[in-house]
């Protein structure tokens, strides 16, 4: 795999909209968000259709794929920001010069519904894309400093590091209001223990499983699965989409679990039953109630890098990314 160039102080990070458009974030929103990231010293430019909205806030095809080939076309970005997630950014896959890509490694990240985009660059390209906030997720306040530590530690510098679960989580509307929020103490949880080491895929899990059958699906024998799922799942449902990742394979080295939002009705409950079902996982490590997904604070981590994994000491370390 292609490991991108680290990012550093006075780059240029370009943000675009592969999925829904800026144009539902608050004119306020963009502004906090562009100012935290050039107080962390990046210059922040936009691509032209970031702002546009059809039917569905979202952008033609067509608009999203320019705004892509340009951010890697264009020597000065040396990062590129997804806006938001949303729920069609798999639309883009066929269309995509991955040759452009690969000619032009450099960061791209974001999480959710980017998940597919971000996994097919990968597989197509060979380049390590990675898992985290978006552009829009540095207008939180609160929490942003656990974010913001593990994206630049992630994107900034080279040397392998643990990713230490935070002090404490949130799941409540941060965009709709800053200061009255709830926070818990975090818990990263072991259902299986063990120690491994291996590539790391995964991401959004029903986002992820849009890929099957494609040619843009990883190949995941052997590797190590980051998962996670919005507050749109179930149990019943996520019970499904896990079966239908792990039936893609023999055999996987460790499972991580993104930590579920209180919508879901995920409970500690209903996920060890889950979990009980599949007798590969309690073979290899895993871990729960992990500090990625759609919660607040994330960390960031790479698709397609390598891992350790040390889930009876909750321990992972980022070794290539």
């Amino acid at each position: 795999m292609i490991i991108p160039e680290k990012l550093k102080r006075g780059d240029e990070i370009r943000i675009i909209a592969p999925s829904r458009s800026a144009s539902i974030l608050s004119v306020e929103g963009v502004q906090i968000a562009k100012e935290k990231l050039e107080n962390l010293g990046f210059v922040v430019s936009f691509g032209k259709h970031v702002f546009d909205k059809d039917l569905q806030h979202s952008t033609s095809i067509q608009q999203r794929v320019e705004d892509l080939h340009e951010a890697f076309r264009d020597e000065n970005v040396k990062g590129i920001l997804t806006v938001i997630g949303g729920f069609n950014s798999n639309e883009l896959l066929p269309y995509i010069n991955y040759e452009i890509i690969k000619e032009n490694p450099k960061i791209f990240c974001g999480y959710s519904d980017i998940t597919a985009i971000g996994t097919a660059i990968s597989t197509q390209s060979g380049l390590v894309t990675y898992s985290g906030p978006h552009f829009s997720s540095f207008q939180m306040k609160k929490a942003q400093e656990y974010q913001t530590h593990f994206f630049t530690q992630c994107l900034m510098q080279g040397a392998p590091f643990e990713l230490k679960p935070s002090e404490q989580w949130s799941d409540d509307a941060w965009y709709l209001d800053q200061e009255n929020r709830i926070f818990e103490k975090t818990e990263w949880k072991t259902y299986n223990g063990g120690i491994a080491s291996g590539e790391l895929w995964g991401g959004n899990l029903c986002t992820l499983n849009l890929l099957q059958g494609t040619k843009y699906m990883p190949s995941i024998e052997n590797a190590i699965l980051f998962v996670e799922d919005d507050d749109m799942t179930i149990p019943e449902t996520f019970a499904r989409d896990l079966t239908s990742l792990l039936q893609n394979t023999d055999s996987i080295k460790a499972l991580i679990i993104g930590r579920f939002q209180r919508a879901s009705k995920i409970t500690e409950e209903q996920l060890l039953f889950i979990l009980d079902k599949h007798p590969m996982l309690k073979e290899i490590p895993v871990l729960y109630n992990v500090d990625f997904g759609h919660t607040q604070p994330m960390f960031t981590f790479p698709i397609g890098g390598e891992i350790q994994v040390d889930a009876s000491k909750c321990l992972l370390k980022l070794v290539r990314f």
